[in-house]
């Protein structure tokens, strides 16, 4: 009898690295380097550097120190897993960052070791790193956001005139077309894509307040006589220049509506991207089979099952958009806290934020391929169309009716012989046929036309034109 292998100890590294076994959607992803500990690293490291370099464009730091520190910025100099422990001991992994940078810069100019967090305080560092990872994801996420539209629009463009079933509380409803669908799908990406866009290019601003939002310690380096109101706007549009990051009105220490609003924001685009996945997995269920995912040799194998293929795109998105709701909850009930800087509320944003953008960005990856592979099987949704004999569009002889036997009796007309139809499996149009209420009302021909579900619907196809901006001839 052989031992179950032991876990890795607690304090080694084994035990403790992320590498998404649990969180398949983003494994592998750009998006997951981009916001990993080491990016998040650089990213503080970045927000040191830029400044430093800002002071320098005001006078206060000497440019060689400026320099000095841009140089020694470089997360490949630094054990992260070491930082990560000395954060215990302070409540956040700025300080021994700080320190270890002071170290690092001492070792090839001491004298510009002196300039290190000059004036600076812990938030400022890391909020400034998280708006930039923020930043770096976001252009991640909002370019695959943009491909996964591009295939939307070509789907429904292909697809504009397929009928297919409409589904309303799971059942039959009336025809509708796929490429209404898709374009459904398509505006949706695009209205997260466009918020996403707004907060990058004006909603992620550097922090900039010192120990408790006054910027005294930036403002006592500046020296004496300085006049505050210009160490303000200047120190402040150097830094955003430096990062590529907004200016603040004022410091947001405690108010943190640039991290609310980013949750909302990416549980929004997931929840868009999930509304996707929820169509393919219905459609792609086997007694539906309208649409399937791309194949890949070996995707969707069943550890037990030879025969199955599981839609593991779809599967995947809609776990991404299942757990971003709660994420973006943990941020927004960050927006009550307490004085100048918040003892739990700061700090329980941060893996939460982490989270919430490499979710988003598996998501969003996983649904390029998606869009660009789906494959279409017009033949069975005309099959489920024909599944309801007729009763689908039940709704267009009633409307018929109405003005020849008054629309209260119509409906109930209809709504009595739908039932009939569905006990007996006859279609529609035959027991119609035979109403006696019926009779030189409705013929047998006219309901068999007015009941082809490839006449009813609707305006789709215009629909579908106006969404993507197509100029058709009236005739």
């Amino acid at each position: 009898m052989t031992s179950p292998q032991e876990p890795p100890r607690p304090g080694t590294l084994a035990g403790h690295l992320d590498t998404g076994l649990l969180s398949p959607v983003r494994a592998g992803t750009p998006v997951e380097a981009a916001v990993g500990d080491s990016a998040w690293l650089q990213a503080m490291l970045d927000a040191e550097a830029a400044l430093a370099r800002a002071q320098a464009r005001c006078g206060t730091v000497p440019a060689h120190a400026a320099e000095a520190i841009t140089a020694a910025a470089r997360a490949d100099l630094f054990d992260v897993r070491e930082l990560a422990l000395a954060a215990r001991e302070t409540a956040n992994p700025v300080v021994g960052l700080v320190k270890a940078l002071t170290a690092q810069v001492a070792k090839g100019s001491p004298a510009a070791a002196e300039y290190v967090h000059r004036g600076s305080t812990s938030q400022d560092v890391f909020d400034t790193g998280a708006m930039l990872v923020a930043a770096r994801a976001l252009r991640l996420i909002v370019a695959d956001l943009r491909s996964v539209a591009a295939a939307l629009g070509d789907l429904a463009a292909a697809h504009r005139d397929t009928v297919m079933a409409g589904r309303t509380l799971a059942l039959h409803a009336v025809p509708t077309t796929f490429g209404l669908k898709a374009a459904g799908w398509r505006g949706l990406v695009l209205d997260a894509a466009e918020r996403l866009e707004r907060i990058a290019d004006g909603g992620l601003p550097v922090a900039l307040g010192g120990a408790a939002g006054t910027l005294a310690g930036y403002l006592q380096y500046a020296g004496e006589g300085a006049d505050p109101a210009a160490v303000l706007d200047e120190l402040g549009a150097a830094f955003a220049a430096e990062t590529g990051l907004a200016a603040p009105v004022l410091p947001w220490h405690a108010l943190r509506t640039p991290v609310a609003d980013l949750g909302a924001a990416l549980a929004h685009t997931t929840g868009a991207l999930g509304k996707i996945a929820a169509d393919v997995l219905v459609l792609a269920r086997t007694e539906i089979g309208e649409v399937a995912e791309p194949s890949v040799a070996g995707r969707g194998a069943s550890s037990a099952m030879p025969h199955k293929r599981n839609p593991v795109l779809a599967t995947l998105i809609r776990s991404a958009a299942l757990q971003l709701p709660a994420l973006a909850a943990v941020l927004l009930q960050c927006l009550p806290t307490e004085d100048e800087r918040s003892a739990g509320l700061w700090h329980a944003e941060w893996q939460p934020l982490r989270e919430a953008l490499r979710l988003t960005g598996g998501a969003a990856h996983t649904a390029v391929e998606l869009a660009r592979g789906l494959t279409v099987h017009p033949e069975r949704m005309r099959a489920n169309l024909a599944a309801t004999g007729g009763r689908l569009v039940s709704e267009r002889v009633s409307a018929v009716l109405a003005p020849r036997i008054g629309k209260t009796a119509a409906k109930e007309l209809l709504t009595q012989a739908s039932m009939l139809a569905a006990t007996t499996g006859r279609p529609l149009a035959a027991v119609l046929s035979e109403l006696p209420q019926l009779a030189g009302v409705l013929s047998r021909e006219e309901a068999d036309r007015l009941l082809d579900p490839l006449g009813y619907t609707g305006v789709a196809g215009p629909l579908v034109d106006r969404a993507l901006g197509v100029l058709r001839e009236v005739r």
